[in-house]
């Protein structure tokens, strides 16, 4: 459930009630009748209106922004492999799987003798 006084974007228009899709507005109350399809009451400062509105219909600004990071990303990594002409990584990518760029890290104990040999390696580099 979202916070009262949250910014949040209005995405779809589900029932069709002409709501400023596109836009910012401020939830100001939530709409807690049980025999009520809409969720959140949204004040749109553009339109200087209240809009009964389901959860459906609102998302986050964190979320769209990630959204579209995630899109970017996604398209800089196709962009990227066509001109490398790197076919696994345009494969992977295609096919969604999750690129880790992260070593393989083994999970053998270490000795603390061996620990500390390596951290000590580390701090002299």
């Amino acid at each position: 459930m979202l916070r009262l006084g949250q910014k949040v974007y209005i995405v779809a228009d589900s029932f069709e009630q002409n709501l400023p899709v596109g836009e910012y507005g401020y939830i100001i109350a939530y709409d807690r009748n049980a025999d009520n399809v809409f969720d959140y009451v949204v004040r749109v400062p553009k339109t200087n209106k209240h809009y009964f509105v389901p959860a459906a219909d609102i998302e986050l600004e964190e979320v769209l922004v990630q959204r579209e990071v995630e899109r970017l990303e996604r398209e800089a990594l196709i962009d990227f492999a066509l001109s490398t002409r790197n076919e696994e990584l345009f494969r992977r990518i295609m096919n969604g799987e999750k690129i880790e760029n992260e070593p393989e890290v083994s999970k053998e104990v270490q000795s603390n003798k061996d620990f500390i040999k390596q951290i000590n390696l580390k701090a002299w580099i």
